[in-house]
């Protein structure tokens, strides 16, 4: 029996009904090229590989590759890939061919470095599937406005369109995480839902105020954005002076930012 690492975050998905609802979710076609990240013992992957053209099963765990590569060798639409997906580069893999799927079960401690990671290799990925802390996909989901929005919010939308699926309970995974988790898909966009003359900057504007969510915008941004530029912001689109940035879209980020 092989036993999940800690030290890798390592939670097996064993519940064969959430299994088979990831399936039907990702709604898989023939002609489809998947990425699944974390393959891990290849539950998941066996199910893939019956639905598409091909499937890359990538694992960082060395002992866990030779295990993989036995269960799945009646599946010949399948290549193991034993590579850290923080250094795997989709360019290089999947030079030419159509925009890819990328499905996993990550560990909760590094999900924000694989989402960066994918982000920069975004004109490869049509949608992501995702298996996330509970929490961590509401942050993901957040409207403006609403306690879980935040600076990753922002980030996040402004790459993709992001929804719940359904919630997956704890005892599903071997072993049972802490806390529950949610299927995620993420629609990558193809364009920006803004438009900006320095993203770089709009990304500096929307962290700098979230830093102290607390404070109204005029203070967490003092010092980073003229006074005079903000007064003309909040006299231009309308916006309470005293107002928090978790009341601010991305619209009204990038109108701040264009400033």
């Amino acid at each position: 029996m092989i036993f999940p690492k800690k030290k890798l975050g390592q939670n097996f998905l064993v519940d064969k009904n959430i299994q088979k609802k990831i399936i039907a979710a990702a709604e898989l076609k023939k002609d489809d090229i998947v990425l699944e990240i974390g393959a891990g013992r290849g539950e998941l992957t066996r199910c893939i590989a019956q639905k598409v053209a091909r499937v890359y099963a990538l694992e960082i765990d060395r002992s866990l590759c030779d295990i993989l590569k036995g269960n799945l060798k009646e599946y010949k639409n399948t290549v193991v890939i034993n590579e850290d997906v923080l250094k795997f580069n989709l360019k290089r893999h999947f030079r030419g061919q159509a925009r890819i799927k990328v499905m996993g079960n990550i560990p909760y401690y590094i999900t924000t470095p694989i989402i960066e990671r994918l982000f920069k290799f975004k004109d490869k990925i049509n949608t992501v599937f995702f298996t996330v802390q509970k929490e961590f996909g509401r942050r993901m989901t957040a409207a403006c406005g609403s306690k879980e929005y935040g600076s990753f919010s922002c980030f996040l939308q402004y790459y993709a369109q992001p929804k719940i699926i359904f919630i997956i309970k704890k005892n599903c995974f071997f072993p049972a995480p802490k806390v529950d988790s949610c299927f995620l898909r993420l629609d990558i966009r193809q364009k920006p839902p803004v438009k900006l003359k320095d993203e770089q900057l709009f990304f500096q504007i929307i962290r700098r105020a979230f830093n102290q969510r607390r404070k109204t915008l005029r203070n967490s941004l003092k010092g980073s954005v003229y006074a005079s530029k903000l007064e003309r912001f909040f006299r231009e689109y309308r916006i309470d002076p005293n107002t928090r940035p978790e009341r601010l879209s991305l619209k009204d980020f990038a109108n701040l930012a264009n400033l």
